[in-house]
């Protein structure tokens, strides 16, 4: 399944990836730090939503109180639970 989430505080606008039987791949940014996010997209291709979440949740960018990498561990875990209801 295609998921696409509109980001929050963060220069990244949106985020775009497949999540199918709970894994995430072709991670893709729109906007931001462009180096940086094709790192992080690498580094999480083909892990478990859980794992994305539980290395990325809470990372705080310059007081912003989230990240892209944040706001990538919020949708995962948006799309796995919207893929279990």
């Amino acid at each position: 399944m295609r998921y696409t989430y509109k980001t929050k505080g963060t220069c990244s606008t949106q985020i775009d990836f497949d999540i199918n039987d709970d894994i995430v791949t072709n991670v893709s940014f729109t906007r931001g730090c462009n180096g940086n996010l094709q790192a992080v997209s690498r580094l999480v291709e083909g892990k478990k939503a859980s794992e994305i979440a539980s290395i990325l949740s809470g990372i705080n960018c310059n007081g912003r109180g989230t990240s892209c990498g944040d706001q990538l561990a919020r949708a995962v875990m948006e799309a796995s639970a919207v893929k279990q209801a």
